[in-house]
């Protein structure tokens, strides 16, 4: 079984890299889940940090800001990534997941990414969903998890899947 789990790791190591966008909710909601946030996203992204992918760490919190920009090629590189996500402290009432996702979205240097949103606040995350933004998460996949939400954003894939929809009826 260790064997099967091993050949996947050679399999993203050898894919062409994507950009990665990990947005944090760092309003003061992150304070008591912080640790466990940091430990699954840590976890999570060291299972599909490739060689070549282009990260960036958004902090949203009273207004969202990029904590950590690079591409990753070395093992030091993929620690500095890491290590923004922890840096990141809470502050205010608000998350500016809106704002941070906007961002995301208007970037778009390699055929594929993968956009990571962590929600603690639900007045936040209801904010986002009812605002003009609401539309990103269109094509989403949440988990719930114990008191924060880890929720994996297709972003930019109604053009994409509205296209091969008229190549296919044509």
């Amino acid at each position: 079984m260790l064997a099967a789990f091993s050949g996947l790791s050679n399999v993203y190591a050898q894919r062409d890299p994507i950009d990665i966008y990990l947005i944090i909710d760092s309003s003061s909601s992150l304070a008591p889940v912080k640790s466990e946030v940091t430990s699954w996203v840590s976890d999570r992204l060291g299972g599909i940090l490739a060689d070549g992918d282009r990260v960036t760490v958004w902090s949203a919190g009273p207004s969202s800001r990029i904590v950590y920009t690079g591409t990753i090629n070395s093992s030091e590189e993929r620690e500095a990534a890491i290590k923004s996500i922890s840096d990141i402290s809470p502050q205010g009432d608000t998350a500016d997941l809106s704002g941070a996702l906007a961002d995301a979205s208007s970037r778009r240097s390699s055929s594929y990414s993968y956009t990571l949103l962590i929600s603690v606040s639900p007045q936040s995350l209801s904010s986002l969903i009812s605002g003009p933004q609401g539309g990103l998460l269109r094509f989403s996949r949440i988990e719930e998890l114990s008191a924060w939400r880890a929720i994996v954003v297709g972003l930019n894939l109604n053009t994409r899947i509205s296209g091969a929809a008229s190549a296919f009826f044509q």
